[in-house]
Formats: structure tokens, sequence, C-alpha cells
């Protein structure tokens, strides 16, 4: 291992597992009726395929499966998928013991089109009342039904939409989809959809159906790409945002990055790669965090060097002390003069570790991007040199910076 001092493997392995408990994972809890598309939710934030997330779910409860993103030894997101809603006998209270502590969002699935949801707003109603603060989201899916054989309406009406809550005349609390520059409360449905009367009816049933259970109300359209839609994530990202909104701070990051997996689709090997590069780079980042200044220097490179091997095996490279030098020793130098300016940092509390944590993802994540394109200009035959490799790592290091958001909620 490379560092300002040696870090034997059962020190290593062991730091490893210590961090791997500490980084904060998201978990979203999944509730609505089968077919409604959760699997499509599930597949679209993780670029998952719909037959890898199908023998990903492990029963959890007796009426609940669990989904780890991409496993769950190096667990990148969680999911929780509630079965049996719409039959007879579901008893929610199994579920909230169990997931009550542990989610941070409740994502309620249903078709925009199907009314048939009593079974799914009694036991919501205990699971709002388990826990009150706890943000649930309305993901209404499969809008295309309520327009047969036409393409989504573009512009997204949506887009510049948002969902408020106001208290009725009745005391009742009402979550209604409305124009965001909108304040007259006069037309809470974007005017686009005066093409679609049947969109627009359902959309304002379900307002009132929710009303007081949910905190914001998504309308969405995931479908498969042969099904012909000219945009088959309609409305993909305005959920991932909303999902991102309404997670705490710690937990924000992984999910801003999921969508790197997603843009990686095109290379089998580097789609299996970025799980890989985003868990090391979250260890890095929560090693880095550590309030005592030069501790997490050795850590940080430790994990980078052991990244860079398995890199390099999925990518079928041999690994020797030259190579690993040249990948790791002139980015890992840049780091530890890094750390050596921002550690007195550390002593101020947040403003320090935040800024080491960042520092520690962005160059751990650039480095396995570098890595990945510089072995597979290998494997196709060509040994890029240290100024390409350079390039390449900066390019990287830029955009790894840009995507490091602490977003305030």
């Amino acid at each position: 291992m490379l560092g300002f001092r040696s870090l034997t493997d059962e020190q290593f392995e062991q730091r490893r597992k210590e961090l791997l408990k500490k980084i904060p994972i998201p978990v979203f809890w999944l509730f609505g009726k089968t077919g409604s598309g959760k699997s499509s939710i599930v597949r679209y934030i993780t670029g998952s395929t719909q037959a890898e997330i199908g023998n990903g779910f492990q029963p959890q409860t007796r009426s609940s499966f669990r989904y780890d993103f991409p496993d769950s030894s190096e667990t990148l997101v969680r999911f929780l998928d509630t079965r049996g809603l719409g039959e007879a006998g579901y008893d929610p209270r199994e579920d909230i013991e169990s997931f009550n502590n542990s989610t941070h969002v409740v994502i309620v699935v249903a078709r925009v089109m199907d009314h048939a949801l009593a079974d799914v707003v009694a036991p919501l109603r205990k699971i709002r009342e388990a826990r009150p603060t706890r943000p649930i989201i309305l993901a209404l899916t499969c809008l295309h039904e309520a327009y047969p054989f036409q393409q989504h309406p573009v512009p997204d009406p949506f887009d510049q939409v948002t969902t408020s809550s106001h208290v009725s005349e009745d005391g009742q609390v009402v979550n209604s989809i409305s124009p965001a520059a909108n304040q007259s409360g006069q037309d809470r449905l974007p005017s686009q959809l005066a093409t679609h009367p049947a969109l627009q009816r359902s959309l304002r049933e379900h307002e009132e159906r929710f009303a007081g259970l949910v905190d914001r109300i998504i309308p969405i359209d995931l479908t498969n790409p042969e099904e012909g839609y000219t945009e088959p994530n309609y409305g993909g990202k305005r959920l991932e945002e909303a999902l991102i909104d309404f997670l705490p701070e710690a937990c924000r990051q992984a999910l801003i990055n999921l969508d790197v997996v997603r843009d990686s689709l095109r290379d089998l090997t580097e789609k299996q790669a970025m799980p890989t590069i985003l868990t090391y780079s979250s260890l890095a980042a929560t090693s880095a965090a550590s309030p005592l200044p030069w501790v997490d220097i050795p850590v940080v490179m430790a994990l980078q060097t052991r990244l860079v091997y398995l890199l390099a095996e999925l990518y079928d490279q041999k690994m020797n002390a030259s190579l690993l030098a040249k990948m790791v020793g002139a980015i890992g130098g840049r780091l530890a003069v890094r750390f050596a300016v921002k550690a007195p940092l550390k002593l101020i509390p947040f403003v320090g570790q935040t800024a080491n944590a960042a520092l520690a993802f962005a160059y751990t994540f650039s480095l396995g991007k570098a890595c990945c394109w510089y072995f597979g200009e290998m494997k196709n035959g060509h040994v890029p040199s240290t100024e390409e490799l350079n390039t390449v790592w900066a390019e990287q290091l830029q955009q790894a910076m840009m995507s490091w958001r602490n977003r305030k909620g």
C-alpha cells in the first residue's frame, strides 16, 4: 500500500469494515400495489436491469422485501418493498415496527388511472401517524394510460410544477399540483393538460384522496425503450430531485452520483466498476471526515490503492509496482499536499471536515474514473502516456468536485 505510513492488510480491512458501517445509506420504503411501477423506479434510480432487480429482492418481513444496490456487502442505496397491498388482511404494524426508524423517505407508487386504492390509503394513514415528520412522496405512474397511442406532452408540463400543501375551508390539509409561478390558486394544474382531460381529472382525484398523507406528488412515466416513447424516462429526473430534496444531507451524495452509474451503461465493464468506485469514494470521504488532522491520510491512500487493484482485475490488467506508481503516485502526492494544507481546518467544526470529505471523495472518484479509461485503453491495445492520463484525470476531478453537493433542504 502507498501512503505516509504503511497499513497491513489486516489493519486496512478492519478500517474498511468500520468505515462501511458509518457510510450513510439512503433507504427508501416503496409502498404500492403489485404492478404499480415500483420496480421501474428502482431500475431508473440504479440503472439495473429488470432481471437484476427481480433477483435482488430478498425477504425482510412476512410482507416485505429488501433490495440493496449494488449488493448487501457494499450498499449505496437500499429499497424496502411492501407486498400484499390490495390483498385482504394486510396489516402494516410489522413493517412499521421493522422500518419506522430506518427509512428516510416513503415512496407511495400508484398508476395514475387506478382509483381502487382504499387498501393503500388505509395502511398509509397508520404509517404517517407512526412518524409524521418522515417525508412521503406519491409517484403517479403510467401517465400514458390517460392518453393511449400518443406521445407525452412536450415540453413536460410538470417540470415547472411543484406540489404544495394548503389548508382548506373545512380545516383539512390539501396537497395540490400547482405551477410554481401561480400564486392565485385558481388553476392548480398545468394548462397543457387541457388536451388530456382524463389525466387532469385523475390527478385532481389523487390530490383529494391523498390530502394530508403525502408531502409531494410526482407524475412520472418510466417505460422500456421498445414501447416507442420519445422519452422513456419521463419525469424520472423530477422524482430523483425530489428524493434528494427530502433526504438528510449526509445521505444525498450517494443518490446524486448514481446517475453516473446510469451514464456508464454503454460500457458493461465500466457499469460493473462504477458501484465499486462510488463505494470506495464514499469510504474515503467518511474517513476524511475524521475530526483528527492527518489521521485519515494513510487510510485514504490505502483505499485508493485497493481501488486501483480492483479495477485492474476487473479490466483483466496485470498490476505491478511501476503501473501502480503511475496510477496512484502522482495523484496521491497531490492529495497529500492538499490534505496538509486543509488539515488545520478540521479544528473548525463542520467546515474543515466537510472540505476534507469533499476533497477525498473527488480525488478517489476521479482516480477510479481515470483508471477505467486507462485500463480500457490498454485492453484495446493502446498504452496511454502519463500526460494523457493526467489530462483525463484532471477532467474527471473537475466533474467530481462539481458533483459534490451539500444542498440545504
